[in-house]
């Protein structure tokens, strides 16, 4: 059983920066991939990116290469999202999201999952 608890959201203005963290509990969390998802209100979910149980590889969604960066610190149980360049499309509600799979650039069979943090991009 891995739990995950995002926290580093909030209000920026368009151009800003945030890194978001996701620090996971129970064992094992060093051979899950990990993603991130967002979700604005009205839209459906959308995966943003992940990272694979090695930290080595990395996938992102075309709106975001370039801007975003996820990475994986394995002392601490953590994984990073490090978003540059916000604008504000970027607004949602961010969540990341563990599986014991090496499909990491897979959207689909993530079943550990966040409580989430929003995101507000506007001036």
């Amino acid at each position: 059983q891995v739990q995950l608890v995002e926290s580093g959201g909030g209000l920026v203005q368009p151009g800003g920066s945030l890194r978001l963290s996701c620090v996971a509990s129970g064992r094992g969390f060093s051979v899950y991939s990990v993603a991130w998802f967002r979700q604005a209100p009205g839209k459906e979910r959308e995966f943003v990116g992940a990272i694979s149980w090695s930290g080595s590889e990395t996938h992102y969604t075309d709106s975001v290469k370039g801007r975003f960066t996820i990475s994986r610190d394995y002392a601490k149980n953590t994984v990073f999202l490090q978003m540059d360049s916000l604008k504000p499309d970027d607004t949602a509600a961010y969540y990341c999201a563990a599986k014991r799979a090496s499909d990491y650039w897979n959207d689909s069979g993530w079943y550990y999952w966040g409580q989430g943090t929003q995101v507000t991009v506007s001036s």
